[in-house]
């Protein structure tokens, strides 16, 4: 029986054990933590026939034939180069999927915008009768819709860098490209290494939808991409490439393959990010065959992602809105730039690297106060007293700063409260899902 080791006890970890179970390899899991929920896992898995090491950190040996690595793993760790030189094979959760789900695919990558145009292009792929779960960064781990009865008609996976550097195998029907700027430097070092990891799924890719109005996807431009379909909020005119292939908006509506889709005003979500979002999704869904109608109708019924400028409730005329996946400074300026003025502003988390000057000059626009929480609510409070913005408070915690918020919202007849973090989540909560969630309890049960 060949020997296979997973790294990482997640659900993308979990689910690869199982589907190698299945497959006939024999399987352990390891993770560096330990705690009473993984012990539980544990001991689950065993039942299962599946050993799980806790912590401790994972060494190959030569016994090992097959490594499959969860997405949060660096790809470069000492045991994971140990391993390549030994000749044992390594790959990423969703190369094994991959090897298995014998669907079309629909890959999704970008810096920002991933989750929402994943979502868009899953909701109008199932109104038009496809089975098409959208798995990857959300919904399911991909080896989850491997170990399924009933396989997929196309799988819709949003795929971060990461799960592309260990999974350079996947390659999608239709790769759609979201955005480009600076992210994830601690891991991919160079701003280079960060394109060419991104660029690697779209060239592995039949057909490309590129967001045209992204300025260093643009840069690249048709000498890069030459037969993709590029897609602009800003009208015919300022499309690259073919524009017979191309997505667009004009006089309002939204335009794809020169058809006439739908009213762009259809998404109830806000935002002109969210309209170039839109536009991906429309021409992903053109070249996968969908007809019009079907489209029209899913974007119409589309409810927003959670924690994506989900509006939670309105309290004495202040909406409280939750953007807790804006876990970097482009994605929270797009999130500040999108409500009503004035707003009172919830950031800070564990800091990233990136440039922050816009987000700044947005909040110096837009924002009547920032309360800053997390790690990086002093490197914040000193970045917004250099660029001579003064209304913040260090506040720590979000059960202080929602009812501070709510009292500055009042005294300031703010429209909006806004969790737009700018930070990633994991200095006091799980991932972003956990700290938009408390955010919500907070805003329901704590605002009488």
């Amino acid at each position: 029986m060949p020997i296979a080791h997973i790294i990482g006890l997640g659900k993308s970890g979990i689910a690869a054990a199982r589907l190698l179970k299945r497959e006939g390899w024999e399987v352990t899991l390891s993770d560096r933590s330990s705690s009473p929920n993984l012990l539980a896992q544990q001991q689950e898995l065993a039942s299962e026939g599946i050993a799980v090491e806790l912590g401790k950190s994972f060494e190959p040996d030569k016994s090992i034939e097959l490594i499959v690595v969860s997405p949060g793993v660096p790809w470069d760790i000492p045991a994971l180069k140990k391993a390549r030189e030994l000749g044992i094979e390594t790959i990423g959760e969703m190369a094994l999927a991959w090897r298995y789900l014998k669907s079309p695919w629909v890959g999704i990558t970008g810096t920002n915008g991933k989750t929402t145009t994943t979502a868009l292009i899953a909701a109008i792929f199932a109104e038009a009768g496809l089975y098409a779960p959208a798995c990857g960064n959300i919904g399911y781990a991909a080896c989850e819709l491997a170990l399924a009865e009933k396989q997929p008609d196309w799988v819709i996976a949003e795929i971060s860098s990461y799960q592309i550097e260990s999974s350079p195998s996947v390659a999608p029907r239709i790769g759609v490209w979201t955005t480009f700027t600076p992210d994830h430097l601690s891991r991919h070092k160079t701003l280079e290494n960060y394109y060419n990891i991104k660029a690697h799924l779209l060239k592995n890719s039949q057909f490309q939808v590129i967001n045209g109005d992204d300025p260093y996807l643009r840069q690249q431009g048709v000498d890069i991409w030459p037969d993709a379909c590029w897609t602009s909020v800003k009208g015919k005119t300022e499309l690259l490439g073919d524009t017979a292939l191309g997505a667009y908006i004009d006089n309002g509506w939204v335009i794809a393959q020169n058809d006439k889709i739908l009213p762009a005003d259809t998404l109830r979500m806000v935002g002109e990010h969210n309209l170039q979002n839109l536009l991906m999704a429309v021409a992903a869904a053109r070249l996968a065959g969908i007809d019009n109608s079907a489209i029209a109708r899913a974007i119409a019924n589309f409810p927003g992602v959670p924690h994506r400028l989900e509006h939670i409730r309105t309290w004495e005329g202040i909406d409280f809105i939750n953007d807790s996946k804006a876990t970097n400074y482009d994605a929270a300026q797009v999130g500040l730039a999108s409500v009503s003025a004035p707003a009172i502003l919830i950031a800070g988390g564990e800091a990233k690297e990136g440039d922050d000057r816009a987000w700044i000059e947005t909040i110096k626009a837009k924002a009547a106060a920032v309360l800053l929480i997390g790690d990086a609510a002093g490197i914040f409070a000193d970045r917004l007293e250099q660029a001579n913005y003064n209304a913040w408070e260090i506040v720590e915690t979000m059960e202080r700063a929602v009812p501070r918020a709510a009292e500055l919202g009042k005294q300031n007849n703010a429209k909006v409260v806004l969790l737009s973090p700018a930070c990633a989540s994991f200095d006091r909560y799980q991932n972003f899902e956990h700290r938009g969630d408390c955010f919500r309890e907070l805003c329901l049960e704590s605002l009488t």
